[in-house]
């Protein structure tokens, strides 16, 4: 299906999306029980039946909705399908060279006669930023702890390290074929979800299933150079920009940048992926906040903790961040969460400061 933008806005240019229960839809609504708890299985007896898919993940994609966004369509097109990929926002310069990648089209509106609609690694279909989607036929796919079931098929594994290891476990349960070019997406999820295989939920099955794609045809080294050794310049500037706010206060550290930075070095939005790892990264320091203002004013907070060794009392984290997200509207992993505030700078500084001080409190850190 050829895409094309309207003079208004960009669309996906199929005439309306087919509600549910609509007779020219697939029947998926009569077909299977809506509801929580679906698993794999529902999901992949529903990419069989169906024809025409459309593949989405949430709005400023990372590598693990962009490499899983493209290990399905790949799936899917070889189960003989229709596929189309789309995103609210462009894909970031560091995953543009992903087999496929130049497919996702970035749209804010989806029109369209699909089967279903396959949401990877969101909690609500706003979290995508795409209109469209209300009416139609919803398999979510996610691995958060915040995780909710919100579509008519649901599959929420908190224990997988990244969505790509569960796409990994729909294309062997599918008998598909894990081709170098799948692998290479699915490897890209693993490694980035991870941080560099340094993030918390990393098991023995972890590195076997890193094992397993490299034998597929997946080059560890050149997705490593690719996602973490090819920064545009700006980054690097705005990083600059950033660590000359670091503050810390005992295990606490965090440090922020303004619109005004993001302007005068000329930084995308992308640009500050992995900022707050920095924060994270001096010695003592348990839990690290990255702020970032945005144009109308709002907040963005990024969210890190450390995970603890294995045998310790206090369990994989000493610092909860995705439980401090949900409360504040956001959500995310255990090491890795976020949630945006309301503004100025200095208010939300000291409000996510805050309860970061007392979550660390109760967990005695």
């Amino acid at each position: 299906m050829a895409l094309r933008a309207s003079k208004t806005e960009n669309s996906m240019a199929i005439p309306g999306p087919v509600p549910i229960d609509d007779p020219r839809s697939s029947g998926f609504g009569k077909l299977f029980d809506a509801g929580s708890g679906a698993g794999m299985r529902p999901i992949l007896e529903a990419m069989r039946q169906g024809e025409r898919f459309l593949i989405c993940s949430h709005s400023r994609p990372d590598g693990d909705a962009v490499g899983s966004m493209l290990a399905v369509g790949m799936l899917l097109r070889q189960m003989g399908k229709t596929v189309d990929l789309v995103a609210a926002d462009r894909v970031p310069a560091v995953y543009r060279g992903l087999p496929g990648a130049g497919e996702i089209r970035t749209v804010m509106r989806v029109r369209g006669l699909y089967d279903a609609a396959i949401l990877l690694e969101c909690d609500g279909l706003e979290r995508t930023r795409l209109r469209g989607l209300e009416r139609m036929f919803v398999i979510n796919i996610d691995h958060h702890a915040s995780g909710k079931n919100f579509g008519q098929l649901n599959w929420i594994d908190p224990d997988a390290c990244s969505v790509g290891e569960l796409v990994y476990r729909l294309a062997q349960e599918a008998g598909a074929t894990v081709t170098p070019e799948i692998a290479t997406c699915l490897y890209t999820t693993l490694l980035t979800d991870t941080g560099g295989f340094c993030y918390g939920g990393i098991q023995a099955r972890t590195f076997a299933l890193a094992g397993e794609l490299t034998a597929a045809g997946a080059d560890p080294v050149r997705i490593a150079r690719d996602v973490y050794f090819a920064n545009p310049m700006s980054k690097m500037m705005l990083m600059g920009a950033a660590l000359s706010t670091l503050h810390r206060d005992g295990p606490l550290a965090w440090v922020w940048v303004t619109h005004e930075d993001m302007m005068r070095v000329g930084a995308a939005e992308e640009d500050c992926e992995g900022i707050v790892n920095y924060a994270l990264s001096v010695a003592g320091v348990e839990a690290a906040a990255f702020l970032r203002e945005l144009p109308e004013g709002r907040i963005r907070v990024s969210l890190r903790s450390k995970t603890l060794g294995r045998g310790t009392e206090d369990g994989p984290s000493a610092v909860n961040v995705a439980a401090i997200a949900e409360k504040l509207g956001g959500g995310g992993h255990e090491n890795a969460a976020g949630c945006t505030l309301d503004g100025p700078m200095a208010r939300a500084r000291e409000e996510i400061l805050g309860v970061l001080r007392g979550e660390m409190r109760r967990a005695r850190v």
